[in-house]
């Protein structure tokens, strides 16, 4: 992995990140009549400001996933590289309805706040994260991968 790799990951993570907020605070209330206030639920789970929400949702999701992604999972991932984004995407949108929206009291697949709108309208959100993720990360990633293969044999 070289430093092209992570910073293509980081500008993916990036745009993926712009794409998905204004997914949240733009289209969100016109799919469900209110946005999908991601820094207000963090800040809430963290007990802290709106604006700390919001930083750890920029921090996740422009450094945190799309290195997880690109050290972790990418090579394990099947298809082309929108599709493991794709994948990526809703692993995290799994994670999200299963163990984080549950805890901080949304219930599994957010059965109490919102239900099936709340949960469709996370999903685009994560596959659209995901797609861009993968899709400005990929060849990036695939050159990584080759090299690393090249320097094993």
């Amino acid at each position: 992995m070289n430093l092209n790799t992570i910073s293509r990951a980081l500008l993916a993570g990036l745009v993926a990140t712009a794409a998905m907020t204004f997914m949240a605070y733009v289209v969100a209330p016109v799919m469900l009549g209110h946005p999908m206030d991601i820094a207000q639920m963090l800040s809430g789970f963290a007990g802290a400001s709106w604006t700390t929400g919001m930083l750890m949702h920029l921090m996740n999701g422009i450094v945190v996933f799309p290195l997880i992604y690109l050290i972790a999972f990418y090579r394990f991932l099947p298809g082309a590289p929108w599709l493991k984004g794709i994948l990526w995407g809703v692993v995290l949108w799994l994670g999200l309805e299963i163990v984080i929206l549950p805890m901080m009291g949304a219930g599994v697949f957010s059965i109490n706040e919102g239900g099936a709108k709340a949960v469709m309208a996370a999903l685009v959100a994560h596959l659209i994260y995901g797609v861009l993720l993968g899709a400005i990360t990929g060849s990036a990633a695939q050159i990584a991968t080759v090299g690393l293969k090249e320097k094993t044999i």
